[in-house]
């Protein structure tokens, strides 16, 4: 029997969180709700579950301070749930290190293609389905070098000036779809739908936030924006 996927779920509304965990439990999903930041904290250090949902507004410690310290111990993945789908909401969320975000309400099904997206680009960030490195000079070992930045497509490492830089798996696969095409412009909704699996469309500001925050890690200026089309890695 296959191992099941543990959900650790944070929300202050009882009702929701129980609603939650039921319709999550019914499709498979192990689930440990919380009721609030602090008590979810403990939850993850000691269970450290495969991916958190926070919500956003949650008492004692916000769910975007909570995804902060998630982030700041474990590349584990996040979702923020907000009531709110305003910029301030999503932007906080996602610049606290969370890989999606869903609005409140949400229905079960589209909640659990939700995570089950993200769980698929998990996994094929640490299964090292990379980039096939065409334009880029390559190196001994499956190493793509753009400059001064490095990226072993076989051991998902990724160094700037030989020192290593730490990648979420979101941002990760983001870079590798990049370096798979350097030079080339990617729309925000060609990379909603190669990254974030978004076949049926989502928020562009899930990617300009992540491309930001690639940016700060491998180089400002690695990145080009080209206005009213999208992002391309300059080669």
């Amino acid at each position: 029997m296959a191992e099941q996927t543990h959900v650790l779920f944070v929300e202050d509304d009882d009702v929701i969180r129980e609603a939650t965990q039921l319709a999550l439990e019914r499709d498979g999903f192990a689930v440990t709700a919380m009721p609030d930041g602090l008590s979810g904290l403990e939850a993850f250090r000691a269970d450290r579950p495969d991916i958190a949902l926070l919500d956003v507004m949650v008492p004692g410690l916000d769910g975007v301070s909570l995804c902060r310290r998630i982030r700041d111990e474990s590349t584990v993945p996040v979702i923020m749930l907000s009531a709110r789908a305003d910029s301030i909401d999503v932007v906080l969320g996602l610049e606290a290190g969370a890989d999606d975000y869903v609005t409140k309400p949400f229905d079960g099904a589209v909640l659990v293609a939700r995570i089950r997206a993200v769980l698929r680009r998990f996994g094929h960030a640490n299964g090292r389905q990379g980039a096939s490195g065409e334009g880029a000079a390559s190196v001994d070992g499956g190493v793509l070098a753009f400059g001064d930045l490095e990226i072993d497509t076989e051991g998902m490492e990724v160094r700037r000036s030989g020192t290593p830089v730490a990648l979420t798996p979101t941002e990760m696969r983001l870079l590798l779809e990049f370096s798979s095409a350097p030079g080339t412009v990617l729309s925000r909704d060609k990379l909603l739908e190669r990254v974030w699996d978004y076949g049926w469309g989502g928020d562009t500001r899930v990617v300009d936030v992540h491309v930001q925050r690639l940016r700060t890690k491998i180089g400002q200026d690695r990145i080009e924006t080209v206005r009213g089309f999208g992002y391309k890695l300059k080669a």
